[in-house]
């Protein structure tokens, strides 16, 4: 073999070593595609009014930790679990566990909560009666035409002694499952938006406690509240079920659930919502 040979397999070998050490490099720096270590913008959905408030200061307190979310503005109730399902955005925020269990059942949904927010009782709010008892026979009640928040309505008038429920009737219920109704009132089912713009022309009506402010309703309207204690409608921020363990969610809920947070939700709600963490 002769030097010239020599030199030019010496330089082989070493270009061959610093090809393998590049490639080694090469592939402990490069990120797996999609990491979510990568995920810092955030965008988050949520019912436009007071919460849009709320969110402003978790946006700020998020920022805190290296996360920027965009609020993504609804305007009623189905869209965004629709938009989350189809990826649109990353988390959402205004929803309890039987509205997502409705929504699961009726769409199949991968969907799960990952951090409570708040509750807000539902009521029974009159223009027209100072209190349960003045509530004529058959007079015309409103409630919400969505499957838990119907089951829900129906609820506070059993507890109000207005009718009562078939045995063993769930959360679920309808006005199919009203066994006795001694005052013969007139249920009107209504969309959960326009159940509190429709007060005035009804005897009364159970309305969601964030549709009652949009609405103009206040507490004194309120004749009639479900219990706080035990409640089963908290709201939580929710994810998709592949998302639930990644690094991003737990400091997207600890932006939630602070008392910075707490103090706007206090002030835009008035009193009428519970921070419920």
């Amino acid at each position: 073999m002769t030097k010239i040979s020599k030199k030019l397999l010496t330089r082989r070998a070493a270009l061959a070593a610093l090809a393998v050490a590049a490639a080694a490099v090469s592939t402990v720096s490069l990120p797996a595609p999609g990491l979510a270590e990568d995920k810092k913008e955030l965008k988050v959905g949520i019912i436009s009014g007071e919460d849009e408030d709320v969110w402003r200061v978790v946006t700020a307190e998020a920022a805190k930790k290296g996360l920027t979310i965009e609020a993504v503005v609804f305007n009623d109730y189905t869209q965004p679990n629709e938009a989350l399902a189809r990826g649109e955005i990353d988390a959402n925020a205004f929803q309890h566990l039987p509205y997502l269990e409705s929504q699961v059942a009726q769409h199949g949904y991968k969907i799960v909560p990952v951090g409570y927010t708040a509750v807000w009782p539902i009521g029974l709010y009159s223009r027209k009666h100072a209190k349960v008892a003045d509530l004529p026979d058959g007079a015309v009640v409103g409630v919400p035409n969505d499957p838990s928040n119907e089951g829900r309505a129906l609820r506070v008038l059993q507890n109000e002694g207005l009718i009562k429920l078939k045995d063993g009737t769930g959360i679920l219920a309808t006005i199919a499952d009203i066994a006795e109704n001694p005052k013969n009132l007139e249920i009107k089912e209504l969309d959960a938006g326009i159940v509190g713009r429709s007060v005035d022309d009804l005897d009364a009506a159970i309305v969601n406690t964030d549709w009652a402010l949009k609405s103009g309703l206040t507490p004194e309207n309120r004749i009639a509240q479900e219990p706080v204690d035990d409640n089963p409608y908290r709201n939580f921020i929710a994810v998709r079920e592949e998302s639930k363990d990644e690094p991003w969610v737990k400091p997207l809920v600890e932006a939630y659930q602070n008392d910075a947070v707490k103090a706007e939700f206090d002030r835009v709600y008035k009193g009428t919502g519970i921070s419920a963490y």
